[in-house]
């Protein structure tokens, strides 16, 4: 498995444990998050620390978590973005959208915060 979730009382973090966030393992991040939606999980943390590449794959299925968190009434919250992955977020202008924290402890906050 590529991910590793840690489930808290009102978020989940999901921790890359990639180097590549590309066609190869996003379908199995976009089925964690839907299975992790039906299961009631409206907020998450993805954490990239660990992903230094990211592809138009893996942006969809950081939009599909997105969507799922704000359709359901929840946060998600996108975190530990390498120098690459920033770039392409940005390219895409994702950065206007989503919610990114520079951590973990900025992440949980913000999600405490909107509760």
């Amino acid at each position: 498995m590529n991910f590793q979730v840690d489930n808290q009382s009102n978020y989940s973090v999901v921790v890359s444990e990639s180097e590549k966030l590309n066609a190869l393992n996003a379908s199995e991040l976009k089925s964690l998050f839907v299975t992790m939606n039906k299961n009631h999980v409206t907020n998450i943390i993805l954490d990239l620390t660990n992903t230094s590449y990211c592809d138009s794959s893996g942006l969809s299925a950081i939009l599909t978590a997105n969507r799922l968190c704000k359709d359901s009434s929840g946060k998600f919250v996108l975190t530990g973005l390498q120098p690459n992955v920033a770039k392409m977020i940005e390219i895409a202008q994702l950065h206007r959208v989503l919610n990114i924290e520079d951590n973990q402890t900025d992440a949980v906050a913000l999600i405490n915060k909107a509760d």
